[in-house]
């Protein structure tokens, strides 16, 4: 099974530093950046929004675990994002070259 998962970023300095983080660790085979989102929550009992930017990951199950102790550790909110959907459908070819980049045995 593989996994797409979603962390939201203050800027795209920390979005980046993150996502090479998480790459050089092979924790997941690719990072997209979406800047330009603004989000709307709930924080310490007040409706707050703001910029920020979205990190797309793809990585196969056995690093969810790795994966998010990374962006917990790494980033600097104290309840930073980190949800994830599995992919049910895909093409065989990336998936397996997720698996290929996410183990360092290309």
């Amino acid at each position: 099974m593989h996994y797409i998962a979603f962390v939201t970023a203050p800027d795209m300095e920390v979005a980046r530093e993150l996502a090479g983080g998480i790459l050089e660790g092979r924790l997941a085979a690719c990072a997209n950046l979406v800047s330009g989102v603004e989000s709307h929550y709930w924080w310490e009992g007040e409706i707050c929004r703001g910029k920020e930017v979205l990190l797309i990951l793809k990585t196969p199950e056995d690093n969810m675990s790795d994966l998010e102790s990374y962006v917990i550790e790494h980033h600097p909110y104290d309840t930073p994002e980190f949800v994830a959907w599995p992919i049910d459908k895909g093409s065989q070819k990336y998936l397996h070259w997720i698996d290929m980049n996410t183990t360092g045995s290309e």
